[in-house]
């Protein structure tokens, strides 16, 4: 679906894009990427074509709604429980061994 202005893209013009990206195509691959390169800016084309002029930006087509419930703090004074049963607390937090090497 190419536009009368647009002029089609060529395979001279694929090769110079895999040269800028440092690419090496086979003649076979030049001839399939030209009509698949050309699509995809044909496709671009159709895009950039669309009058969207009144349309909101969107990040999603779909309205979204938070479904998770509220993160409210809940205090279930369990705190001495579970230092109770800790092997070692130093004030009134865990005490755990060193990991980085330092001296006790």
């Amino acid at each position: 679906m190419n536009s009368p202005e647009t002029p089609r893209l060529t395979r001279d013009d694929v090769a110079h894009v895999a040269n800028l990206a440092r690419l090496t195509l086979t003649d076979d691959e030049l001839d399939a990427f030209t009509g698949q390169l050309a699509d995809v800016l044909d496709h671009a084309a159709d895009l950039e074509a669309l009058d969207l002029d009144g349309v909101a930006p969107m990040a999603n087509p779909f309205p979204l709604v938070n479904v998770l419930r509220t993160d409210t703090p809940v205090d279930h004074d369990v705190r001495d429980e579970v230092l109770a049963a800790a092997p070692s607390i130093e004030d009134e937090q865990f005490r755990v061994p060193p990991v980085l090497g330092e001296a006790p």
